[in-house]
């Protein structure tokens, strides 16, 4: 049995890391892609995970392959793409640590996902099924996810889900808003930024926002406000936890370490239904602690802590 089982891209980050003398800037291939983040940062935390998806032939496939490997993340649903590269994604920072995007992905591996590469014993025996909505912007890749999630729900995992929303992967807005709506009747775990709070729901409030997200089904809608913490809705209760501060490094990672430190302490539980808010409250408290040791590093998995660094 898995506890956590993600399904989507794997890739890498070409992040900034700084400047030459000549002004020419500098970038780390640093692994990533949001449901191999959140699997890694999981499996730090304790937890059983595997990652489903794809990548290419080549030196930076074989490089994701062995990172996740070397973080205790189940690769058996990893497949090789004989045709197409693995993503690339140029991340460019601000002097605040917030980030920019540009994505090279056409043809890429990820996209190139279709059931047949899906392995059916890991959806069957995962407690969680996790996915984002990069896998929703282009087919295959789109039908292979939401088929995975029916699959998964059918047979008992509570599925979660993060709308990552990326511009540049979409022909136009309401396009995307459409694609990453689609899925929530299906989804039990809901994270959103407040960034994309009302580019879902038209509301930037997170207690009419995320009241409009459980209107779809969700049972635990979580609103992430960077640096402010965590604000949740759970069951009719809502509420707010604050974050943990620290120097800023590099945002990148920090959403996907906070949901995959939350996930972590959520599986332990044999239902949704033994959840209480205090507990709950204990568990985001863990996981903005996550996320800000996360925040303070450069990188996204290199950056992301273990067990023993968020209880020390």
């Amino acid at each position: 049995m898995t506890d956590i089982t993600t399904i989507g891209e794997v890739l890498i980050d070409l992040t900034q890391s700084g400047k030459t003398e000549q002004g020419i800037p500098k970038f780390d291939a640093n692994p990533g892609g949001a449901p191999a983040n959140l699997a890694v940062a999981a499996s730090r935390l304790g937890a059983r995970t595997a990652f489903i998806g794809r990548v290419g032939r080549d030196s930076f496939g074989d490089y994701l392959r062995r990172c996740l490997t070397e973080n205790g993340v189940d690769v058996s649903g990893l497949s090789v793409d004989e045709k197409a590269r693995t993503t690339l994604a140029v991340v460019a920072l601000d002097e605040k640590g917030e980030r920019t995007f540009s994505f090279y992905r056409d043809p890429s591996a990820d996209v190139n996902l279709s059931m047949e590469y899906v392995p059916m014993e890991l959806l069957s025996s995962t407690k969680i099924l996790h996915f984002g909505s990069v896998s929703l912007t282009a087919e295959p890749a789109r039908t292979a996810t939401l088929e995975a999630v029916r699959t998964a729900k059918a047979s008992g995992a509570w599925v979660s889900y993060d709308p990552n929303y990326r511009a540049s992967l979409w022909p136009d807005e309401q396009t995307a808003i459409k694609n990453m709506l689609q899925p929530l009747p299906l989804v039990d775990i809901l994270k959103v930024s407040d960034e994309e709070l009302p580019l879902l729901t038209g509301l930037s409030d997170p207690e009419t926002g995320s009241a409009r997200l459980a209107e779809q089904g969700v049972r635990l809608v979580l609103v992430t406000l960077g640096a402010h913490g965590a604000f949740y809705r759970f069951d009719g209760h809502t509420g707010h936890v604050p974050g943990v501060p620290c120097k800023v490094g590099d945002t990148n990672g920090s959403g996907d370490t906070f949901f995959g430190a939350a996930l972590s302490q959520l599986v332990k539980l044999d239902s949704l239904g033994q959840l209480t808010v205090p507990e709950l409250e204990r568990i985001l408290a863990f996981a903005n602690k996550a996320a800000s040791i996360t925040t303070s590093r450069h990188g996204a998995i290199p950056a992301m802590p273990t067990l023993a660094e968020v209880e020390g």
